[in-house]
């Protein structure tokens, strides 16, 4: 006899990203990646990146456009995640991904991750996600590439000069582009 799989204790809520979400999204997106209170995850961009991550102009931005949705990750009244959604033809662009970091390491990311997919796939009818990840960020890769994405080699440059994307600590950064198959399955999830 087959036992039903332990419920889940951590129940999550998911909606699309408002005007009103704006300062508590910034200040989640701040706090897994820059200054010290990064450090308390394993996201944390502060050994490469000073400076700002995001800021409220470009949390709007990415509400206000059209193709493009932030979807907001609720534990209760308690914003724990969000991750920017944006409709590119047959693919959709997976960023601005953010978990509290005192929660990370836990599984959300994850969790986080497959429902962005399903909804891409169900809402857009996509079939390939991609998302840019800094390449000297290997153990972060190595997490997206446990989950079925796969390194593609193609760069763009940092944006070295534009302040909105933080102050670079090395001169060596660079975007590499992964991309999954979400017609393949989902492995590792």
């Amino acid at each position: 006899m087959e036992t039903a799989p332990p419920r889940d204790p951590v129940q999550l809520s998911y909606r699309d990203a408002t005007p009103s979400d704006v300062p508590a999204l910034v200040d989640l997106v701040e706090s897994a990646y820059r200054g010290d209170s990064s450090r308390a995850g394993w996201t944390t961009e502060a050994d490469i990146l000073d400076g700002q991550r995001t800021d409220a102009e470009g949390v709007r931005q990415v509400i206000a456009t059209s193709g493009s949705r932030l979807l907001t990750v609720r534990r209760g009244d308690e914003l724990v995640a969000c991750c920017q959604l944006e409709h590119r033809g047959d693919a959709a662009y997976f960023g601005m991904f953010a978990v509290r970091p005192g929660l990370q390491g836990v599984g959300l990311g994850r969790r986080v991750l497959a429902e962005a997919e399903r909804v891409v796939r169900e809402d857009w009818g996509v079939t390939e996600m991609h998302m840019t990840v800094i390449s000297v960020r290997e153990e972060l890769i190595a997490w997206y590439e446990r989950r079925g994405y796969r390194r593609t080699g193609r760069m763009t440059p940092f944006p070295y000069g534009d302040e909105r994307f933080g102050l670079p600590r090395r001169d060596d950064l660079r975007f590499e582009l992964l991309v999954k198959d979400l017609e393949a399955g989902a492995p590792g999830r």
